[in-house]
């Protein structure tokens, strides 16, 4: 398991990066088997750990991470998230500092830690301006409890927004980006990971797998190979039929270059030069001793041209199912002027 730099912060982190969101009762409720799954991967050549205050539940993957991490805390990189609702109040979410800092005081007791090495804003906040935001992580950096940010899911526009208010502001800057990328979902091959690399952020890309598409969890035909609990995830992910066509396509393609489909895919994403990890979410130990078989896979160019046949750069094989999506395509109210006001304001066209 091979290094590679975190963006321009000077941490160098693992290859492929272990996700902890299938632990807890969303996943695998047995603790003593995640803990279990913590140390094969760190004994594997995994220096990275990335959780969030959702996962889980009410903190359940945070409190795992850190019963792991006990005696082994530096040896890891660890990174966690916040912005997801962690109750009911309205307040207990977001990216307001009122709800950060409180937000990584509660992450820093459930981990057992006294500080994260990279701290993450979960998802872009449309009501909360960037600068508010970022004063308050700029405060968490210089008290020592954070020692990097980043965020997740936000669009390009964003991306290059929160670097230029950094600058003129004297806020700190944003490290690291967290998108969505897959051999099924290529979008972010357009302006996200070129935006990335043209601000030196590291990139943790989720779910390289396809919820386990693309790890064969759901095949054409019925030839499902995975628990109830994975082809749940699976099947949230596969509401376009087209993405099981391209799983049919790669199956040979990987049986051709002598690998499992799982490699391919893992080795696929990190094949990218502005990729620094890709994030594995395991939920069994076998899962992951299956997954670090593959760390030392390379695709050569004519491999990775015949996944570029079958799915183009930059595009993607039906929606991301359970990525963010923008208020403004998710609330019709966001997009429509009320009827009496739309024809007022559109312009004539001139006669003939």
């Amino acid at each position: 398991m091979h290094t590679r730099p975190l963006g321009r912060t000077g941490i160098r982190v693992s290859a492929y990066a272990l996700g902890t969101m299938m632990f807890g009762p969303h996943g695998n409720p047995d603790h003593d088997e995640c803990v279990r799954i913590v140390h094969q991967a760190l004994d594997g050549g995994i220096n990275f750990v990335d959780t969030a205050d959702v996962y889980g539940g009410d903190g359940e993957s945070e409190r795992i991470v850190g019963k792991a991490l006990r005696g082994r805390r530096d040896d890891v990189v660890l990174a966690t998230k916040g912005n997801g609702p962690m109750g009911a109040d309205p307040n207990r979410c977001g990216n307001s500092r009122r709800w950060l800092v409180r937000a990584v005081e509660d992450s820093l007791r459930r981990l057992g830690v006294d500080h994260i090495d990279l701290y993450q804003v979960h998802h872009p906040e449309p009501g909360t301006d960037i600068e508010e935001t970022l004063g308050a992580l700029t405060d968490l950096l210089r008290s020592g409890k954070v020692r990097a940010i980043g965020h997740s899911n936000l669009p390009p526009s964003e991306i290059a927004e929160a670097q230029w208010v950094a600058e003129r502001r004297g806020l700190a800057r944003f490290r690291t980006e967290q998108p969505h990328y897959s051999i099924l979902n290529r979008g972010v091959e357009r302006e996200v990971l070129p935006v990335c690399e043209r601000y030196g952020l590291g990139v943790l890309v989720w779910s390289p797998l396809a919820m386990g598409l693309l790890a064969g969890r759901l095949r054409k035909g019925g030839g499902e190979q995975a628990s109830a609990g994975r082809l749940h995830w699976a099947r949230r992910h596969m509401t376009d039929e087209r993405k099981l066509d391209v799983v049919e396509a790669l199956v040979p393609l990987a049986a051709e270059a002598g690998v499992p489909l799982a490699h391919l895919a893992l080795a696929f994403v990190t094949a990218h030069p502005a990729v620094t990890s890709a994030i594995i979410g395991p939920r069994t130990e076998r899962q992951l001793a299956d997954l670090l078989t593959g760390a030392g896979t390379v695709l050569d160019d004519d491999l990775l041209d015949r996944v570029d046949e079958i799915v183009p750069p930059g595009t993607d094989v039906g929606p991301v199912d359970v990525a963010y999506v923008p208020p403004g395509l998710r609330v019709p109210a966001l997009r429509r002027r009320p009827p009496g006001d739309r024809a007022a304001d559109l312009p004539r066209r001139p006669g003939p």
